[in-house]
């Protein structure tokens, strides 16, 4: 069923939405990097934020994605939802640039196209999201929230920025001002994705690691070869991060002990890595980062950001 007509369509457009997609970098088919600009700007913001963007129920979705059916009352509606704002980290000369000195917001937005089968309703925003391109327009909320930012980490301190898949992407704008600071202590990116060809700034990081000897970035993977096939040369199975913790070869890889007397640990991405259950959730069948720094003496219960203390982001 058609949703609305061209003419009505543009001028749901013109009442709704209020920002312009500038800039489109394709990581894969499923993956990109988008840069939108609001109209009116907009205030400046800690990194670690999001935003919330969205776009009509009467756009097109992209092909192939799970059936939906729009109930007549949600029509003439946004879908909308949050994304932890990232950043590019260097400029095309290579400079240090922050979230801050940019007058776009930059998105790391996997697609879903279906849900697996499951009761969930189908994936209504990123299938409608993977259409725009550069001159595309839609909804950006005008206000910038958030409280997973780097309140209270000292220059001195190390910082242990733990991710999966785009639950990098507030990480890149913490790592982003932490070098423009001059930070002295390390700073420590670990970010896990099926893939290599997943990493959607690893070039960016690979050239801040040459500049800042205080910089890691350490990618894992799950599903290359080496992660599947016994038989391969450099198989090293499935890693998780949890694991690569509790056995001491993460600190080994980064050459640190990752001590909550000088470390402050964050946390983004997938609830399973996280270890992070809601009230009335299942309890998890595996311990979640959260639970395996407990055992190693970090909190999550302090509310002061101090070192040892563990903030996540809780959204999904």
């Amino acid at each position: 069923m058609r949703l609305a007509t061209e003419q009505a369509t543009e001028s749901l457009r013109a009442t709704q939405y209020n920002a312009t997609v500038i800039q489109r970098i394709d990581v894969t088919d499923d993956l990109y990097r988008i840069r939108v600009r609001p109209d009116h700007g907009f205030h400046s913001y800690e990194p670690g934020q999001y935003v919330a963007i969205g776009l009509g129920f009467w756009e097109p979705r992209i092909q192939p994605s799970q059936n939906e059916l729009v109930p007549e009352e949600k029509q003439n509606k946004l879908v909308r939802r949050a994304y932890s704002i990232s950043c590019p980290m260097l400029d095309a000369s290579g400079n240090l640039l922050t979230c801050n000195e940019i007058d776009y917001l930059e998105l790391y937005i996997a697609l879903v196209r279906g849900t697996d089968g499951s009761n969930a309703p189908p994936p209504a925003l990123t299938p409608r999201l993977f259409l725009l391109n550069a001159g595309d327009r839609l909804n950006v909320a005008t206000k910038i929230s958030g409280h997973y930012t780097l309140e209270g980490v000292e220059l001195d301190d190390n910082v242990l920025m733990i991710s999966t898949g785009t639950g990098e992407a507030p990480h890149n704008a913490m790592t982003a001002e932490l070098l423009a600071r001059g930070h002295r202590g390390k700073v420590i990116q670990v970010t896990t994705v099926r893939r290599r060809n997943d990493l959607g700034y690893l070039a960016e990081h690979r050239r801040l690691m040459a500049r800042f000897s205080n910089y890691r970035y350490l990618p894992i993977t799950t599903r290359e070869p080496e992660n599947l096939e016994s038989s391969h040369p450099k198989y090293v199975g499935k890693q998780y991060v949890q694991q690569l913790f509790l056995s001491g070869e993460l600190a080994k890889l980064v050459d640190d002990p990752l001590s909550p007397v000088n470390t402050h640990a964050f946390l983004c991405g997938n609830p399973t890595m996280i270890g992070f259950t809601p009230p009335g959730a299942p309890p998890l069948s595996q311990p979640g980062m959260i639970q395996v720094l407990e055992s190693a003496g970090y909190s999550a219960k302090d509310k002061e950001s101090v070192c040892g203390h563990i903030r996540f982001e809780k959204y999904w």
